[in-house]
């Protein structure tokens, strides 16, 4: 069973930034993705970033350049280094493990991106 808890969340002006992470407890893979999502209020889930354990990355358009995902495979976390935040970033955001197809998710936290 694996277990994900999400911490960093919170309420940051627009420009600013904020850091999330990531713990996963139980049995990680080295084949698994690990990566965060994101769902605003009346929108789907979407991917913002993953990462496999060899460091290769994907973003969602819409962060590239302002966003930086990373992972520490010795402690099975996940981070994500969020920079010059803007009001279309509010949302709850997922961790997420993606085991060859199988999902795994964590509750979420929330980042308000608000004056």
């Amino acid at each position: 069973q694996v277990q994900l808890v999400e911490s960093g969340g919170g309420l940051v002006q627009p420009g600013g930034s904020l850091r999330l992470s990531c713990a996963a407890s139980g049995i990680i893979f080295s084949s698994d993705v690990m990566g965060w999502y994101r769902q605003a209020p009346g929108k789907e889930r979407e991917l913002v970033a993953r990462i496999s354990s060899g460091g290769s990355t994907n973003y969602a358009d819409s962060v590239k350049g302002r966003f930086i995902i990373s992972r520490d495979n010795a402690k099975n976390t996940v981070y994500l280094q969020m920079n010059s935040l803007q009001s279309g970033d509010t949302a709850v955001y997922y961790c997420n493990i993606d085991r060859q197809g199988l999902h795994y998710w964590g509750k979420g936290t929330l980042v308000t991106v608000s004056l």
